[in-house]
């Protein structure tokens, strides 16, 4: 059995090493390829297609996204166990979105799990059910994006309506072990008193979360679409500054929940 999971195969588009984001502890980020959303401000545009890409990067074309086995990413992962164990770091699942490969994502977390290495997951929620159901038992962190609640105004800046997230958020908040919450804050989106409230108040109405990551819109990663033959249409929005991070702050705290700036 344990052949068989080793032999699983994906697609991702990059492993990082020694991160101190995206979960407790020191961790390796596994970055799988596909998305169901496409967010305006994304920094891993490459991420979003399943399907490989080629990238123009200063000058030199290079193809986005490879062919991995479990086994050949435990490998990597493995590399850093002295650093998890001290930290209580581990492996996290990032994109792109991981339950777009579900096969593929539930065997490298039953594998770590198996190996002892903690696991988190990065999400934008946006999945069927039954997706969840099979793969939060192998999870010990799961970092939800709450991008706004506003169903016609999340359309309209990611393609996608956030009812579907918003169901599987609290079916999330009853399964998970441990459920935080993350906004991206993006000017003209989602930067306002009244929205940054409307999404803290929801995820305090969960029951089990305890905190909300505000992430500050930044342009990390715009050069990318470029060399995706893409158009970046962030490209005149004003990154926020320290004052507005902090107001925003003080109304996620206001409603009961640990805020704080950064993931």
């Amino acid at each position: 059995m344990e052949e068989n999971i080793l032999s699983v195969q994906g697609r991702i588009f990059n492993i990082q090493r020694y991160s101190i984001h995206d979960g407790p502890g020191i961790r390796t980020i596994v970055f799988l390829k596909g998305c169901p959303l496409r967010c305006r401000w994304c920094c891993n545009p490459e991420s979003q297609k399943y399907e490989k890409e080629t990238m123009v990067t200063a000058g030199k074309a290079e193809t986005v996204g490879r062919d991995v086995t479990v086994g050949e990413v435990m490998e990597e992962v493995e590399k850093d166990r002295v650093y998890y164990l001290r930290s209580g770091g581990g492996m996290t699942l990032s994109g792109g979105e991981f339950t777009v490969q579900p096969e593929f994502s539930g065997s490298l977390l039953r594998e770590a799990r198996n190996r002892g290495i903690n696991t988190a997951v990065e999400t934008c929620g946006f999945t069927r059910k039954e997706v969840f159901e099979e793969l939060l038992p192998h999870i010990d962190t799961v970092l939800l994006d709450i991008k706004h609640i506003d169903g016609e105004k999340h359309r309209q800046f990611t393609g996608q309506d956030s009812t579907v997230i918003k169901e599987n958020a609290l079916f999330i908040a009853k399964k998970a072990k441990k459920l935080i919450v993350r906004t991206p804050v993006i000017p003209t989106f989602n930067d306002t008193l009244k929205e940054i409230r409307e999404i803290a108040e929801f995820a305090y109405s969960l029951g089990t979360v305890k905190e909300l990551h505000l992430l500050p819109y930044h342009r990390i990663g715009s050069d990318k679409y470029a060399g995706l033959g893409r158009e970046y249409t962030m490209k005149n929005i004003a990154v926020p500054d320290k004052l507005k991070m902090e107001e925003l702050l003080s109304v996620v705290n206001s409603t009961g929940l640990k805020g704080q700036i950064g993931g």
